[in-house]
């Protein structure tokens, strides 16, 4: 596995992790993420430098964020989506945003994976179809 899909998966983790502790901080989020994951030895360091920025970017803009994932979420508020779903949009409309340097299919398909893989059977449709809508809202070629 890519380092960059390693990064996304314990950025999730800890997103996940942060919402059910508000208390907790994103490096302690980050840290647990990293010490429950299956891998063995020291992990890569851009999975790790990677998930920090997710992160630290998502937590930093979060306001934006879910303001968006609600304007084209169609009959969807925020807080009745499940918190994997909701987290992976998240992760999905912060690199569409802010992260120029991943194109579009890229976040678009690792959220996807993402909800596939974390997620209920109809996360990733869902997932895919609102980040979708977020991204030529934001005119992502």
């Amino acid at each position: 596995m890519g380092a960059r899909r390693t990064g996304r998966e314990r950025a999730l983790q800890a997103l996940y992790q942060l919402e059910m502790t508000p208390s907790m901080s994103a490096y302690e989020a980050l840290s647990s993420a990293w010490a429950a994951s299956s891998e063995e030895g020291k992990p890569d360091p851009e999975a790790v430098r990677f998930a920090q920025e997710l992160v630290e970017g998502v937590q930093t803009h979060r306001a934006e964020v879910d303001q968006l994932i609600e304007k084209h979420s169609h009959n969807w508020r925020l807080d009745r989506m499940s918190r994997i779903d909701r987290n992976v949009l998240r992760l999905g409309v912060f690199e569409l945003k802010y992260r120029p340097d991943i194109p579009k299919k890229v976040s678009i398909n690792e959220a996807v994976e993402l909800g596939k893989n974390f997620g209920t059977e109809e996360s990733s449709a869902f997932v895919n179809g609102l980040l979708d809508r977020v991204a030529l809202a934001l005119g992502k070629p």
